[in-house]
């Protein structure tokens, strides 16, 4: 599973979840860290991501175009990037169920 995070989540997170989720990026690797999410959005989709993301933007536009890109929308406020890696881990198989759903388009973690 790749995984794309967005502008508003660490790019050291990549690293930090590369056991987990390998091969995975962050938007600044790609000189996209100001991007509008429209265009995140079509590199996601073209490249094979997931879009990680606290931005509800990325959500809504998941439920009304569907997918691909899959979003995990994280709904965790101001949490340190250590909390917020030890909840993509804990939560793996989830996300990988997710992932395997034909029909699911966005994953809400808390």
């Amino acid at each position: 599973m790749r995984l794309l995070f967005d502008h508003n989540l660490s790019p050291r997170l990549p690293t930090m979840l590369a056991a987990e989720y390998p091969d995975s990026a962050h938007v600044r690797w790609f000189a996209m860290a100001s991007a509008p999410d429209a265009s995140v959005w079509t590199f996601a989709a073209a490249n094979g991501y997931v879009i990680v993301s606290k931005d509800s933007d990325f959500e809504q536009k998941a439920l009304l175009h569907g997918h691909p890109p899959k979003v995990v929308w994280l709904r965790v406020g101001n949490a340190a990037t250590t909390a917020i890696a030890a909840l993509l881990r804990n939560r793996l198989a989830d996300i990988l169920a997710f992932e395997a759903d034909p029909a699911a388009a966005v994953l809400a973690l808390a």
